[in-house]
């Protein structure tokens, strides 16, 4: 992933940068949704389901949840299997049509990578395993202090798995199958409909989400980066997934 990265101070994205000729594309995790200790813990908020519907539903369609989280993960949690996603940093996508689109990855090597990761884990209390299928992840939300060795520690692991890379995050390092991004995933969608030909627009919190920005940068979009993480190829700013939430109204509100 290479682009410049801002020198300026971020501003918040006015709600009228979203129009009904939008793509929108979200995160899950620190976006929409809190963070929780234990990733199956977060909730919800009761407004934020039938918001989005209305949103997909101004953009034609197009509107998709982008996740490091299992499509199954997010279908759990927002109840809307017929919405178009990329779970676990795309390694599975869905359409719009519904169709599934599935990595291949070596289940012996997976397998064993698994095992090696459980080790791991088992060495250091307090660190979290959230097995995702086609990828596995260490969360030490619960231990912070942990971050410094697993920033260590898995590069080394993920070096004996030539199929599988580790990718960091916040409180998070996960091994996924080399190669995938979730700005390859949007590039995916971008080329599929009712997503082709439209101004991207993108929001994320995790360094995660920068491979997405670079790609909607790339296609004359909007990238939105939630918190103060830096650095970033943002160009604007929204404070927390409540903020999210208020923005997302008035860009309801902006296209009825």
């Amino acid at each position: 992933m290479t682009a410049p990265h801002r020198s300026l101070p971020l501003g918040a994205p006015p709600p009228s940068l979203v129009t009904a000729r939008s793509a929108l594309f979200l995160d899950a995790d620190g976006t929409l949704l809190a963070f929780a200790d234990d990733p199956e813990g977060v909730t919800v908020d009761s407004g934020l389901v039938p918001m989005l519907d209305r949103l997909r539903e101004q953009l034609g369609g197009a509107l998709a949840l982008v996740s490091g989280r299992p499509i199954a993960s997010l279908d759990r949690l927002f109840g809307r299997p017929a919405w178009a996603a990329a779970g676990q940093h795309g390694l599975e996508r869905r359409g719009a049509n519904g169709a599934i689109e599935t990595a291949i990855v070596d289940p012996a090597e997976l397998a064993a990578l698994r095992d090696a990761v459980f080790a791991l884990a088992s060495s250091l209390p307090g660190v979290r395993v959230e097995d995702k299928g086609f990828s596995i992840a260490l969360h030490c939300r619960e231990r912070p202090e942990r971050q410094t060795a697993l920033a260590a520690l898995t590069p080394a692991v993920a070096a004996r798995f030539p199929g599988f890379e580790v990718q960091p995050g916040s409180y998070v390092y996960e091994f996924k199958p080399r190669g995938m991004d979730k700005g390859k995933a949007v590039e995916a969608m971008l080329r599929s409909e009712p997503f082709a030909g439209r101004r991207p627009i993108y929001l994320g919190d995790d360094f995660t989400d920068e491979h997405a920005f670079v790609i909607v940068n790339a296609h004359g979009g909007s990238s939105i980066r939630v918190g103060t993480r830096e650095p970033t190829v943002a160009g604007f700013t929204l404070p927390s997934p409540a903020g999210v939430h208020a923005w997302l109204a008035d860009v309801s509100a902006t296209l009825t």
